[in-house]
């Protein structure tokens, strides 16, 4: 299995940083690597998402496991023999501020090749996401 993970704090609030997170239609704005995303159902354990990242030909189907308000989610992603769980998750901090966590977790035959392909722009995400949850989008 390949792992990688990256943090960030924010002065952001759990709840503020809950809010963009849970609204896939916000996704785009902070978030380079999402060209566009269409949820079915709601944002809860079990729904699924269709994402296209930009450049890529194909759409990925990827569904919500773990899902918990204001503490973070989990997508997993399965492509062929190839399993991408993504691990987003919020620790409040003492000062009112948000600890926001990415962990990207691939397992199979190509987890090598996979794995830093998806979390490459994961400081990039997390900074922006920091900065919108920051100014109250």
């Amino acid at each position: 299995m390949w792992t990688q993970e990256y943090s960030v704090e924010a002065s952001a609030s759990p709840s503020s940083v809950w809010k963009l997170l849970s609204d896939v239609t916000t996704w785009s704005a902070w978030n380079a690597g999402v060209e566009s995303i269409e949820l079915t159902g709601a944002f809860a354990t079990g729904s699924v998402f269709k994402m296209t990242v930009p450049g890529a030909p194909d759409t990925f189907t990827s569904r919500l496991l773990d899902v918990r308000v204001n503490g973070g989610f989990t997508d997993e992603t399965v492509v062929g023999d190839t399993v991408v769980l993504v691990h987003h998750r919020l620790a409040a901090l003492p000062s009112g501020g948000t600890k926001i966590t990415y962990r990207a977790e691939v397992s199979g035959p190509d987890a090598d090749k996979v794995g830093p392909q998806i979390s490459a722009d994961f400081p990039q995400v997390l900074a922006a996401l920091k900065a919108v949850a920051e100014t109250d989008f």
